[in-house]
């Protein structure tokens, strides 16, 4: 039998509990969607999907993300992760270079992780919902970030890094125990939204720029 030209393949909302074994004959798959399909795990098999551009493993159960997940080079426009069990990524993830947005948002990261910072070529990352309490100084060197979403997380600030985030519009912080920002936000040339909402720890001093202005 000849493998399957099939691009994409979605089980969303099947909860099938495990992967199919038929989807292994779709060698020439682009997208893949197993959102809301009970995965406790994801075979290795997945590994050998290298034409994968699209990858959605989001509201599972995954306590863990695979180490082989990272050789899957052909990720290019999505990752979903969201809505499962996470609170590590492996370093090995740090290959995808050339994944332009990835979703970690409602896991239980305490920390971005490293592998995340690696992802040079992102452009919309996406961790909200998570208890992470510190940005990595690192993060300086996602140079083509547009969108930095960290919603209700235990931020208290952001490193001045930030300010090397040249194309970044967007920074989305709503409900972070904030106690101060960083000038250097203020140097960014693309920003056009600060969303600082039920931020209510951030104390401002006078002659200070009016960040929550940038919010509306």
């Amino acid at each position: 039998m000849r493998p399957s030209t099939v691009k994409e393949l979605s089980f969303w909302k099947e909860q099938l509990g495990r992967v199919p074994d038929s989807l292994w004959e779709n060698i020439d798959l682009e997208t893949l969607v197993l959102a809301e399909s009970g995965l406790a795990e994801v075979p290795e098999q997945l590994g050998t999907l290298k034409k994968l551009r699209v990858l959605d493993l989001g509201h599972n159960v995954l306590t863990s993300a695979p180490e082989w997940l990272g050789d899957l080079d052909g990720l290019t426009d999505f990752l979903y992760l969201h809505d499962n069990r996470l609170t590590s990524l492996p370093a090995s993830m740090g290959k995808l270079t050339k994944l332009r947005y990835l979703n970690i948002s409602k896991n239980q990261f305490t920390t971005l992780p490293e592998a995340v910072i690696a992802m040079e070529n992102l452009i919309e990352l996406r961790a909200e919902d998570n208890q992470v309490t510190a940005i990595p100084d690192s993060v300086g060197r996602l140079s083509r970030l547009r969108e930095l979403h960290l919603r209700n997380n235990q931020l208290t600030s952001l490193p001045e890094s930030i300010g090397r985030l040249r194309e970044l519009r967007q920074i989305d912080l709503r409900s972070n125990p904030l106690v101060s920002l960083t000038a250097s936000i203020a140097s960014l040339p693309r920003l056009e939204r600060l969303d600082l909402r039920w931020v209510e720890t951030l104390k401002l001093r006078d002659g200070s720029p009016s960040w929550r202005n940038a919010a509306a």
